[in-house]
């Protein structure tokens, strides 16, 4: 990642802080007619931003990253908290999302309006595996029970990444989890 930054002449040590002024300089743009904004990074004066959400005020806001500095980030200008780990169990998933709802109830943000989304690298398998509670590896049997212990902790979207390297084989995957797990959660 260090050298997409350096491509963009951008400075990598300060990407959290660019960051997060980008999300205050966004909520300000999506939402008035006019927005002024000077901050360390950006600067601008009386400009439009268009076109304006329909739906909505703006559009929903999913704030990536599970460390600290990223819950943070969350809890101040998310509306979603959109995580990716490699291997995490529904508990810790909600031990940590419950860290982004106290950090914006300490600043005033009501906890409730702030998602919990994921995502995650998923394998479906032909035969069973032995389960681990922290990957999502198995039969389309196990993936349901386990994608259901994500459902139950409060995920609302779930992003899979299936961990095949060729196309072909990615692509069989997807076919399988659309015909044999999705159509549980639909019941």
């Amino acid at each position: 990642m260090r050298e997409e930054f350096e491509a963009l002449n951008a400075p990598f040590a300060e990407r959290g802080r660019v960051s997060d002024e980008q999300l205050e300089l966004l909520r300000g743009a999506l939402t008035q007619e006019r927005a002024t904004f000077d901050g360390r990074f950006y600067r601008f004066t009386d400009i439009a931003f268009l076109p304006k959400a329909y739906q909505r005020t703006r559009p929903a806001i999913w704030v990536g990253g599970e460390g600290v500095a990223a819950q943070k980030r969350t809890a101040r200008y998310g509306d979603a908290w959109f995580p990716y780990f490699v291997r995490v169990t529904p508990v810790e998933v909600a031990r940590r999302f419950s860290s982004v709802q106290r950090l914006a109830a300490q600043l005033g943000r009501d906890p409730a309006e702030i998602t919990l989304n994921l995502n995650l690298p998923c394998e479906i398998t032909e035969e069973p595996v032995q389960q681990e509670a922290d990957r999502l590896r198995g039969t389309s049997e196990q993936i349901f029970e386990a994608l259901h212990g994500f459902e139950k902790v409060g995920v609302q979207h779930l992003a899979l990444q299936f961990m095949v390297p060729h196309f072909p084989e990615r692509l069989a995957q997807i076919q399988r989890f659309a015909e044999e797990v999705l159509p549980r959660f639909r019941r």
